[in-house]
């Protein structure tokens, strides 16, 4: 990795934003009013490009904050600048989107195929990022695939990155297993996923991709009522676990209950005894002889 050389104030034009992102309006115009009511909170990262004549920069890490300096009108702005190859630079770009709190998942996704087409392994990367190899190796399928349909929901933010993956590696017969997983996980639920199962029937139908051309007359097209209907299936499997939970903790209780009662009696404590059975488990023991 680069070292750090100092922070400096730099001019907003000397720096180049090698892979710019579209932002979302109304995330952007928080940065703005932030920026503009707080003041930078961090610097900006930037990169020491080589060359003869005016000194120029590559923009490592702080796009949002770097454009949000710019709609203020600022002609400089406080950047960490490092000296870095052009690999090191994306590493800490992708780096910066991991450890994100909240990064945009379609962010992480084009930042792992960057790093692919520089030539970097699956193992190199995850080693690199803190991410699994079986992660960095699904989201790199996900993109040499095609999957258009799926990577467009992950943009949108109607579809987690993991679940997009797992849908891309399942069979037909598996995907509703997925789907499964996901709302059990609470990754989705409601209207992401009635979105989610309309994605899996257009993307069976008509591919992975947006192309044009007829239609597959031998699919009918699933209906408003039948996604209800799955929904409505999806949360009565929920109610009968709660139900079945309920039954355990019930009878749970019944059993500490009848323990309960046993060890006051003597004549039973006296066969515990002789049979060597006196004691107890700390859990259990603090259970009977507590309130739960």
């Amino acid at each position: 990795m680069g070292l750090v050389q100092s922070i400096e104030m730099i001019s907003i034009d000397a720096i180049d934003v090698v892979n710019p992102r579209a932002r979302n309006r109304r995330v952007f115009k928080e940065i703005v009013t932030s920026v503009a009511e707080l003041g930078l909170k961090r610097p900006i990262t930037v990169k020491r490009k080589a060359g003869d004549g005016e000194q120029r920069y590559d923009l490592v890490c702080g796009q949002g904050r770097l454009e949000a300096y710019q709609a203020l009108g600022q002609r400089e702005i406080p950047a960490l600048v490092i000296d870095a190859t052009n690999e090191d630079g994306a590493i800490m770009s992708l780096v910066e989107n991991c450890a994100r709190r909240q990064h945009r998942s379609i962010d992480l996704l084009h930042d792992i195929d960057g790093l692919r087409q520089r030539g970097y392994e699956f193992d190199n990367i995850a080693r690199k990022t803190g991410l699994t190899v079986e992660y960095v190796r699904g989201v790199s399928n996900l993109l040499e695939s095609g999957e258009q349909r799926l990577l467009r929901a992950v943009e949108a933010g109607q579809l987690p990155v993991s679940i997009a993956v797992l849908i891309s590696q399942a069979e037909d017969s598996d995907v509703q297993n997925v789907l499964q997983h996901a709302y059990e996980e609470k990754l989705l639920r409601g209207q992401r996923l009635l979105a989610a199962k309309k994605l899996i029937e257009q993307r069976r139908r008509r591919g992975k991709g947006y192309k044009t051309g007829p239609r597959r007359s031998d699919d009918a097209p699933i209906s408003s009522n039948a996604l209800l209907r799955a929904y409505r299936q999806d949360a009565d499997r929920k109610r009968v676990l709660v139900r079945k939970s309920n039954s355990t903790k019930a009878r749970l209780f019944f059993i500490l209950e009848a323990l309960r009662k046993l060890l006051t009696e003597p004549d039973f404590l006296t066969l515990l005894q002789s049979e060597k059975l006196d004691t107890l488990p700390k859990n259990l023991a603090v259970r009977l002889h507590g309130q739960g």
